[in-house]
C-alpha cells in the first residue's frame, strides 16, 4: 500500500476525532445534549445523518456485492429502500418530531411509548430498550465485520487488527461528543460516500468500449436484465420489497427526526436526503455491474465478491484517491456504527438504569453512564463480530427486520391511531420481535432450514405485530384520557407549525 494512501486515511481519522472533540465542548453538559443534540440540527445535517447512518457498510460492500452474485433481482431491494425512506419522511417524520416534544419531551423511542401510554410501571420502557439493545448489538458487529474485511482486503493485515482500529475510532468520537458528534460526522461521511459512489462506478466504466460491450463481459456470469426481472418469484419479490417496511422502525435512523430542528425543516431534509439516497444507491448498483464485467473481462478472481468497491480503489484510482475512497467505506462503516452505539447507550441508560435505580441521577452523571453504555455494546458486538464469515449483507437483513418488526406497526398506529391501548403497544413489540427471532433461527423445514430461506422475516414479523396490536386494541380497555390529550394536543401543535 502506497504511503500517500495511508496519508488520506490518517487526514480522515483526525477529521472524525477532531469534530468529536468539537462537540464535546459544545453539547454534552446534559443528557438532551448529549442524545439529542438539544433538537436543534439543522436540514441538512439531519438528511445526510440519516442517510449515513442508514446505508453503512453494506451501501459501498454489501450492495454491491449482493449485485455481484445475484444480478439484477437486487434492484428490487434498492426500490424498497427507496420507497419505505420517502414514506418514512412523509408519514412518520413530522408527527415523531412534535409528538416526542409534546410527551414530556421524550428523548428516546422507548421514552416515547411509555409516555405515549402514560404506562408508570415502564414495563414497555424497558421491554424496548432491551430489544433495542439486542439487535443493534447484533447490527453494530455487522459494521465491524465491514471494517474488518476493509483492513485485511486493502492493507493485508489480521482481520482482527482491522476489526479494532475501526472500533476505536468510532468508540473514541462517540463518547467524546455524543449526538453532535455523531450528527455532524455523518453529515461530513456522507458528502464522502456520495462523491466515491460517483466516482468508482464512473472510472471502472471507462475500461469498457461502450456500455453493450460492457454488459455483454457481465451477461456471461449474470442472467438479462428482461429474464431477471420475469423470472423473480412472488415471494421473492415480495421478500425484496419489504426492505421498505424496516424504516419505520429504525431506532438509529427515526431518532433524527426527534432532533431536527422544526417541524417545517423535514421537507427540507426530505428532498436532500432522497436525492442523496437515490444517487448513493444507483452508485451501489453500477460499482456491483460493473465489477462482473471488468472480473470477466480481466480474468479478476475474488474470494468475496463484497469487496470489489476495494479493489477498484486500489487498482484505478492514484494512491491519494484510494486512501480517500478507503476513507468512503470506513466513512459508512463508521457513521452507522456511532449511530448504534448511541441509540443503545440512550436506551441502556434513559429506559434501563434511570427506570431500575428509580434514582434522581445528576445530568453529569447520565451522561458519563451514557458513555459507558458505549463502551459496553461495542465490547460485546466486537466479540460477535470474531467470526469474519458472517455476511455483512446477512447481518443487517437479520437486525433490519428485527426492528423494522418490533418497532415499525407500534410506531405507526402510535402516531396515527388515537385508540391505542397500552397492552395492544406491548402486545405488538413482543410479537414482532418474536416472529423475526423464530422465522431466522428455528429449523422448521424438511432440511433444517429456517423459514428465512422461504420469505425474508420482516413480512411475517410486521404482519403479526401489525395484526396482534389491531385485535389487542379492540378487545382491551380504551386508553386513559391523558394518553387522548396528549394526542389530541400533538395533533394541534403539529397544524400550527405546518
Amino acid at each position: 500500500m502506497h504511503y500517500l494512501t495511508y496519508v488520506s486515511l490518517a487526514i480522515y481519522f483526525i477529521a472524525m476525532l477532531s469534530i468529536g472533540l468539537f462537540a464535546y465542548k459544545r453539547s454534552t453538559s446534559d443528557i438532551s445534549g448529549y442524545i439529542l443534540g438539544g433538537r436543534k440540527v439543522s436540514p441538512q445535517v439531519t438528511a445526510l445523518s440519516a442517510g449515513a447512518s442508514d446505508m453503512s457498510g453494506w451501501m459501498l460492500m454489501g450492495l454491491p456485492g449482493a449485485m455481484f452474485l445475484v444480478g439484477f433481482e437486487t434492484i428490487y431491494i434498492a426500490l424498497g429502500l427507496l420507497l419505505g425512506a420517502l414514506v418514512n419522511y412523509l408519514i412518520v417524520a413530522p408527527k415523531l418530531r412534535v409528538y416526542t416534544e409534546v410527551a414530556g419531551d421524550a428523548l428516546t423511542i422507548p421514552e416515547f411509548f411509555a409516555k405515549r401510554f402514560h404506562d408508570p410501571s415502564s414495563n414497555i420502557r424497558i421491554i424496548a430498550a432491551i430489544i433495542i439493545v439486542i439487535f443493534f448489538t447484533l447490527y453494530t458487529s455487522a459494521g465491524l465485520v465491514a471494517g474488518g474485511k476493509l483492513f485485511e482486503s486493502a492493507f493485508d493485515v489480521q482481520y482482527e487488527f482491522g476489526l479494532f482500529i475501526t472500533l476505536g475510532v468510532v468508540v473514541a468520537y462517540t463518547l467524546l461528543g455524543g449526538f453532535l458528534a455523531v450528527s455532524l460526522t455523518d453529515f461530513v461521511q456522507g458528502c464522502i460516500m456520495f462523491v466515491a459512489l460517483i466516482l468508482v462506478p464512473v472510472v471502472a466504466y471507462q475500461e469498457f468500449t461502450t456500455a453493450d460491450n460492457m454488459m455483454n463481459f457481465a451477461y456471461e456470469s449474470i442472467p438479462h436484465f428482461g429474464e431477471a426481472m420475469q423470472n423473480v418469484s412472488l415471494l421473492a419479490l415480495i421478500s425484496s420489497l419489504s426492505w421498505g417496511l424496516g424504516y419505520f422502525g429504525q431506532p438509529h435512523i427515526i431518532v433524527r427526526f426527534m432532533a431536527i430542528r422544526s417541524v417545517a425543516d423535514i421537507k427540507v431534509a426530505k428532498r436532500i436526503g432522497m436525492s442523496w439516497m437515490t444517487v448513493t444507491i444507483i452508485g451501489a448498483l453500477a460499482t456491483g455491474l460493473i465489477g462482473i464485467a471488468y472480473a470477466n473481462k480481466f480474468q479478476l478472481k475474488l474470494t468475496d465478491p463484497e469487496t470489489i468497491f476495494i479493489v477498484f480503489s486500489e487498482i484505478l484510482f492514484h494512491p491519494m484517491i484510494s486512501g480517500f475512497l478507503l476513507a468512503a467505506i470506513l466513512a459508512a462503516i463508521m457513521s452507522t456504527i456511532s449511530s448504534q452505539l448511541l441509540v443503545s447507550s440512550s436506551s441502556l441508560t434513559e429506559d434501563i438504569y434511570r427506570v431500575v435505580s428509580k434514582k434522581e441521577a445528576t445530568e453529569t452523571e447520565m451522561v458519563k453512564m451514557g458513555r459507558f453504555g458505549v463502551a459496553g455494546v461495542a465490547i460485546v458486538a466486537s466479540l460477535l463480530a470474531m467470526d469474519r464469515s458472517n455476511s455483512i449483507l446477512s447481518l443487517v437483513s437479520n437486525a433490519w427486520a428485527g426492528f423494522g418488526a418490533a418497532f415499525g406497526p407500534l410506531i405507526l398506529f402510535s402516531l396515527h391511531k388515537q385508540s391505542l391501548t397500552y397492552k395492544a403497544a406491548i402486545a405488538g413489540i413482543v410479537s414482532g420481535a418474536a416472529t423475526v427471532l423464530f422465522w431466522i433461527y428455528a429449523p422448521v423445514l424438511a432440511d433444517g432450514e429456517a423459514l428465512s430461506s422461504v420469505m425474508y422475516e420482516m413480512i411475517p414479523g410486521f404482519i403479526v405485530s401489525s395484526l396482534v396490536i389491531w385485535i389487542t386494541s379492540i378487545f382491551s380497555k380504551d386508553p386513559c384520557h391523558k394518553t387522548v390529550k396528549t394526542f389530541n394536543k400533538a395533533g394541534r401543535v403539529l397544524a400550527e407549525e405546518r
